[in-house]
């Protein structure tokens, strides 16, 4: 079993930056990958980010040099930076994570982008 915990989201300006974090209840080490997703109203879920155990990263087109996913094996943190937000990256943002042969999401955590 796997608990991620997101926190980070809120309200921001057009141009402005969040940062997300996805706390994992072990270690990221023993994770397959861990990503970020979002859904935004009345859309599919859709992938931003992702983190390999050997630390490869792949980025949706649409968020490619304005966000950047790391991690911190100390915290069992994935982070997800983001800068230069645009009102389309609105949504919930979420975080997964494989282990072994099963899939974990977290509860999700809002981003608003408005001016």
């Amino acid at each position: 079993q796997v608990q991620l915990v997101e926190s980070g989201g809120g309200l921001v300006q057009p141009g402005g930056s969040l940062r997300l974090s996805c706390e994992a209840s072990r270690s990221i080490f023993s994770l397959n990958a861990v990503g970020w997703y979002r859904q935004a109203p009345g859309k599919e879920r859709e992938l931003v980010a992702r983190i390999t155990y050997g630390g490869n990263t792949n980025y949706a087109d649409s968020v490619k040099g304005r966000f950047t996913i790391s991690r911190d094996n100390v915290e069992n943190t994935v982070y997800l930076q983001m800068n230069s937000l645009k009102p389309e990256d609105t949504g919930v943002y979420y975080c997964r994570a494989t282990y072994g042969l099963s899939t974990y999401w977290g509860q999700g955590t809002q981003v608003t982008v408005s001016s």
